[in-house]
């Protein structure tokens, strides 16, 4: 089992495995013996989820059991993650989903990232003083974006499904649940209390997550009828009776009467888009990522361009020189994401520049090994000259190879905390992933450039990044995770863990993580690491801060002709299991 311990043993298993710098096995082709004692992945023969939630993964299993592939449970886990997880899993956010199709080998990406409202400008949530205005893009009807998962898990099914499951049959694990309720019990008894004052503002909400003057408590059942009867509703008639007809009227209202100005006819003009992913390699792997308007893939590649110059296998996992030259490669590539990153339709992305190798030879060459560069020694690159022409992720692979790494949020924990009266729907505010203002940075720090501008039906960029790793055309590694800005640097490394540190799956996504996103200038830092290391680091000039953990990558590996899945131990309720 992944989820064995508490996170400070997880973390510190994780980190007490010997780097493997000498001629290490291929990942994923070294035995795991009965007998190991460091700690280890699940193993199954068939097919494998892992996800954020225990009963979401065990749904998607049943749909691999039942004859599904791996598109099919993906879709039933993010229709049931949106009763099981709502503080993340939702039907009224949006996401991304790259599907890779074993047969074709081909791998493609789904865009169902939520869309401004054809009434959003440019200088919605700017304040009388001419500055952002956080708690209109936070709290407000203004901050909800077009939703986009229910069109974009539709469109997975119809376009890759296997054919065998109906959307009913995809749908009828989480209606169930809804209906039925589901005990109050871990990490839902942890963020309930937590959102007590962004919930209780709601009449609609303090109906449903509330008994009384405080929400429910641990032990206690959330039942969700009228998020029930829309399930329901979705499963028997299509996408079109979530985006059209009462459900839709009642959205919009509850929308507009927050303060938005999102309408039905916004709701009726919603679709997903279909994109090329974004590719790279990192040392004879290959990366496939999401495009933008997602940042992730972009910068994640950009970002192992950078380290493969180095050899991080021979500085050693959690080591001060292989922590500082990570910090280091990821400050330009957030530089980057400032001033080039934005939706594609409305703005030109530079992709190819930003992940050639020749670019990260450049970056590269500004680093310091034993320095750490002050945020304002580091600008945006110039990529044009190498151009030519609180969310929650889940991994799912099936017996045939098929695979699917899907990523999708409602913004912050609960997202407005607003339930469309009569849904069940709970609301995004994803509108502050938008630039307010060119300089200005949103609820993650992050800093906005001009490309991310608010405009009628523009998507907003995002961070989410979920990945696969090839290697020979063989499907190595599925990942992803949630955590804002710290996503692409969370799965950089989850990634780095399994290639160059030869960490199983487990102790890949247990390990401890840095982040450092340029601005604000810190170098972010889980516990778990070693006070030495810590201490190297700040010798060396990073503003080290240490505080609690994030992300939670919940992945699939092949190991040894098995699949291996690891859920993230940062998050109570976690599983991976298989068949």
């Amino acid at each position: 089992m992944t989820r064995t311990g508490s996170l400070a043993l997880a973390l510190l298993l994780a980190v007490s495995a010997p780097a493997r710098a000498q001629a290490p096995p291929a990942p994923g082709t070294a035995p795991i013996q009965a007998d190991d004692e460091r700690m280890l992945p699940v193993l199954a023969s068939h097919g494998m989820v892992s996800s954020q939630e225990a009963r979401a993964s065990r749904v998607g299993v049943e749909i691999l059991r039942q004859g599904g592939n791996a598109v099919d449970a993906a879709v039933a886990v993010g229709f049931a993650l949106a009763v099981t997880l709502p503080r993340a899993g939702n039907l009224g956010g949006g996401g991304f989903m790259m599907v890779h199709l074993a047969a074709r080998n081909e791998t493609v990406a789904i865009d169902y990232r939520e869309t401004a409202p054809a009434a959003a400008t440019e200088t919605m949530f700017l304040g009388p003083d001419g500055e952002p205005d956080r708690a209109a893009s936070t709290r407000t009807g203004k901050a909800v974006g077009v939703p986009g998962t229910v069109r974009g898990l539709a469109e997975a099914h119809r376009l890759y499904g296997s054919g065998r499951l109906s959307l009913v049959d995809l749908i009828a694990p989480a209606e169930r649940l809804a209906r039925e309720g589901i005990p109050v019990e871990a990490g839902l008894a942890d963020s309930l209390p937590r959102a007590s004052g962004l919930l209780g503002q709601w009449p609609s909400s303090r109906a449903i997550f509330f008994s009384g003057d405080r929400t429910l408590q641990r032990g206690e059942t959330l039942v969700q009828r009228d998020l029930a009867d829309t399930l329901r509703a979705v499963a028997e008639g299509g996408p079109d009776a979530f985006y059209r007809g009462p459900v839709a009227a009642r959205i919009a209202a509850a929308v507009q009467g927050a303060g938005g100005v999102m309408t039905e006819a916004d709701l009726a003009a919603y679709r997903p888009e279909t994109r090329l992913p974004v590719r790279g390699t990192y040392r004879g792997y290959d990366i496939v990522s999401m495009p933008p308007p997602s940042s992730g893939g972009v910068h994640l590649i950009e970002i192992l361009n950078v380290l493969e110059g180095f050899d991080l296998a021979g500085m050693g996992a959690g080591s001060a020189a292989a922590l500082h030259t990570l910090a280091e490669a990821m400050k330009p590539a957030y530089a980057d994401r400032a001033t080039w990153l934005g939706d594609p339709a409305r703005t030109r992305v530079p992709v190819k520049g930003l992940i050639a190798k020749p670019y990260a030879d450049a970056l590269r060459a500004a680093i310091d090994p034993e320095r750490a560069r002050p945020a304002e020694a580091v600008k945006a690159g110039d990529p044009l000259p190498f151009e030519h022409t609180e969310t929650t992720h889940f991994s799912v692979v099936d017996a045939e190879g098929n695979a699917v790494s899907n990523t999708y949020t409602l913004n912050f924990s609960y997202g407005i905390g607003l339930v469309a009266e009569g849904t069940g729907v709970l609301l995004n505010n994803e509108m502050d992933d938008f630039s307010a203002k060119t300089g200005a940075r949103n609820a993650y720090g992050l800093v906005g450039g001009a490309a991310n501008a608010v405009a009628p039906g523009a998507r907003p960029l995002s961070s989410m990044t979920p990945t696969f790793v090839f290697r020979d055309g063989r499907l190595l590694l599925v990942t992803g995770s949630p955590g804002g800005s710290r996503i692409i640097t969370t799965v950089l490394q989850v990634i780095v863990n399994v290639l160059d540190f030869r960490m199983n799956l487990a102790e890949a996504v247990a390990a401890p993580r840095i982040h450092h996103q340029w601005q604000p200038d810190v170098l972010l830092a889980e516990e778990g690491l070693s006070p030495d290391t810590l201490a190297i680091l700040r010798s060396r000039g990073h503003k080290v801060k240490v505080g609690p953990s994030s992300g939670s990558a919940n992945s699939v590996m092949r190991v040894d002709g098995l699949l291996a899945g690891a859920s993230d131990p940062r998050q109570r309720g976690t599983l991976a299991d298989g068949y």
